[in-house]
């Protein structure tokens, strides 16, 4: 029989009790041996700059506030550990957990870049040299010729006439259309 495998799912918190939350699992899973069975715990944060009396203050806040990920291979009694925890309400998406996709994970984890998923999902082909016009950002509108071609990265280096002089612009795949 194969071994189950980890996967990410999402425990919902009372809101503003994350930290605690993970703090009192972190120290259940070591109480309980539970390491091989749940690896980690993250709540996903964001840096933010608050102004306060006239000084800029980093504070770090929950991005999804409420929601918990861990990573973790769900048999036996560990659902039900998990349930019980003080100030979980559960599961998303009701009683039977149900994991993250991939790509939600690597999103989440800000492991991919959005535009570049939504790239992948189209052949494009670009020829240095080749005209194109921008669609989208600061210069729609604009026609400029094709220098470089970065594939890894879905980005095309233009060559834009800016009030008379060319001008390079970096520009992802989606945010121009061949003439």
């Amino acid at each position: 029989m194969s071994e189950p495998e980890k996967k990410y799912y999402v425990l919902r918190a009372v809101n503003g009790k994350e930290n605690k939350v993970k703090e009192y699992l972190e120290a259940e899973i070591r109480n309980n041996n539970l390491q091989d069975y749940i690896t980690q715990v993250i709540i996903p944060t964001e840096k933010i700059i608050q102004n306060r009396n006239g000084k800029k203050v980093h504070k770090e806040r929950a991005f999804l506030p409420g929601y918990i990920i861990i990573e973790a291979i769900l048999v036996g009694e560990v659902v039900h550990f998990l349930k019980n925890i003080n100030y979980i309400i559960g599961f998303l998406g009701g009683n039977e957990p149900v994991p993250l996709r991939p790509a939600e994970v690597s999103r989440i984890l800000g492991q991919a870049d959005e535009l570049q998923e939504q790239a992948e999902e189209f052949e494009i082909n670009y020829i240095v040299g080749e005209t194109v016009k921008i669609n989208y950002g600061p210069f729609t509108g604009f026609h400029g010729e094709i220098e470089e071609i970065y594939p890894d990265k879905k980005k095309l280096k233009v060559m834009v006439k800016i009030f008379g002089r060319k001008s390079p612009l970096e520009l992802g795949f989606l945010q121009v259309e061949k003439e």
